[in-house]
């Protein structure tokens, strides 16, 4: 992830620094706010890398002695299908809806958005 890290940060700090330019030179808010959001997007998945680098140490990937079966094993735990983001994604659309045609579709939509987040966040709690 050392690799990741330093390339993330690069583009980080591509992006701070096209955004510092551009908004001295042009002074126009919204493509200087593009820019830093861009650069806070960069770092956070650079800050990201470095921290699981820290952690877990080089992987066979990182080092360029490793043979292919150094790699092998179970990776990560990848869940299986769930109905979760469905109803997310429903709950959203209802909310958003409500906004236009009323406060009693909104509050429902929020509901169901709520419900959608809560069995994300927690359908693999007992793993």
């Amino acid at each position: 992830m050392r690799t990741e890290a330093l390339l993330w940060g690069g583009v980080a700090l591509f992006f701070g620094g096209t955004a510092a330019l551009y908004g001295a030179w042009s002074g126009e808010p919204a493509g200087t706010a593009a820019l830093v959001v861009a650069f806070g997007m960069g770092g956070v998945v650079a800050f990201f890398c470095a921290v699981q680098y820290r952690r877990r140490g080089t992987r066979a990937q990182d080092r360029p002695d490793a043979e292919v079966a150094d790699a092998a094993g179970p990776v990560a735990f990848f869940p299986d299908e769930s109905p979760w983001p469905v109803v997310t994604a429903l709950g959203f659309a209802l909310a958003a809806t409500g906004v236009v045609f009323g406060l009693w579709l909104f509050l429902i939509g929020c509901g169901v958005l709520a419900r959608g987040v809560f069995g994300l966040v927690f359908q693999y709690a007992h793993r």
